[in-house]
């Protein structure tokens, strides 16, 4: 990922080629006369401030840097436990990792809905899910600040994973696209509500590849036939709907309490959304281990995998 020559900001995802930031033009325009700085209520912080940082060992980690690791833990997990084939991890593999399966979902499991999100299929899977992550997740987190970025990115993936079972309870679903869409959503809903400090000439180009992943990746997904499109909406939805509250409610990051109870209001619909689909299955709502006989039927005589990304 590329830095700005001006200000050394790492350059937003997908903006190739590109030496000098559009905050950095945007102040020198300003410098020039060329610019009345006149908003007040800057939603994107500072673009030469740094988002939070965690020292592990005198090395200072953003909360990216941090899911990106557990995902390759979780990897080297499923990896060594597969005996060292790391291309294709097999339904059940991923099933036992906590892959997101209607038949365990649906009758107790209901943490599949959140773990599924740091699982993936194989090396290309994570691969390219991991590089979509580095890239969105370090403008979503310079965004939105550390503890919104994590709300955001866990409620979308919860979202994604609720989705995916309603459409095809019987296959697994396993990856982490589903959340990064719902960045994606969450981006472009700022970009377009919220306030900031520059024109909104420059925020152009960004929202234009915001909108171009989005479109590439469903249509490719629907070529390819194994991806989990219905999570990447369900994301995708989740993401522009918290993106929308916030920007027009909390757009600062010393607004705490109200971001604290946009979020628990999409818990809760969240929640409401998961009894209606254990409901709708004719199972009672419970919290625990399932109590479907995992012997009766196996994820691959019952539906093809389907992988989010």
């Amino acid at each position: 990922m590329a830095n700005c020559i001006r200000c050394g900001r790492q350059l937003p995802g997908f903006t190739f080629g590109k030496k000098i930031c559009q905050w950095c033009k945007q102040h020198e325009a300003f410098q020039r006369g060329e610019v009345v700085d006149d908003a007040r209520q800057p939603v994107m912080p500072t673009p030469w401030t740094r988002p939070g940082t965690s020292s592990l060992g005198g090395i200072n980690l953003g909360l990216t840097q941090i899911i990106f690791g557990i995902n390759a833990l979780v990897f080297l997990a499923m990896a060594a436990a597969a005996g060292g084939n790391i291309m294709d991890f097999s339904p059940q593999e991923t099933i036992r990792f906590g892959a997101n399966w209607g038949p365990l979902t649906l009758s107790g499991e209901w943490w599949r809905l959140l773990t599924c999100v740091f699982v993936h299929g194989g090396l290309i899977h994570i691969g390219f899910n991991m590089w979509c992550l580095w890239n969105l997740g370090q403008l979503a987190e310079s965004l939105y600040g550390r503890w919104t970025y994590a709300a955001i990115y866990l409620l979308c993936g919860i979202g994604a994973s609720l989705a995916s079972v309603a459409w095809h309870p019987a296959a697994p679903s396993v990856g982490a696209s589903g959340a990064i869409f719902g960045l994606a959503g969450a981006l472009i809903a700022a970009f377009k509500l919220g306030e900031f400090s520059v024109p909104r000439a420059a925020l152009q180009g960004t929202l234009r590849s915001l909108g171009l992943f989005v479109v590439y990746n469903l249509i490719f997904g629907q070529v390819i036939g194994t991806t989990d499109n219905a999570a990447h909406i369900g994301g995708l939805i989740t993401g522009l709907i918290l993106g929308a509250l916030i920007a027009l409610l909390a757009p600062l990051a010393d607004q705490s309490p109200r971001r604290v109870a946009i979020c628990l209001t999409i818990t809760a619909a969240l929640a409401l959304g998961a009894i209606a689909l254990a409901r709708s299955h004719g199972l009672p709502l419970r919290l625990g281990p399932s109590q479907f006989d995992r012997g009766m039927a196996s994820p691959r005589a019952t539906s093809p995998p389907v992988r989010r990304g």
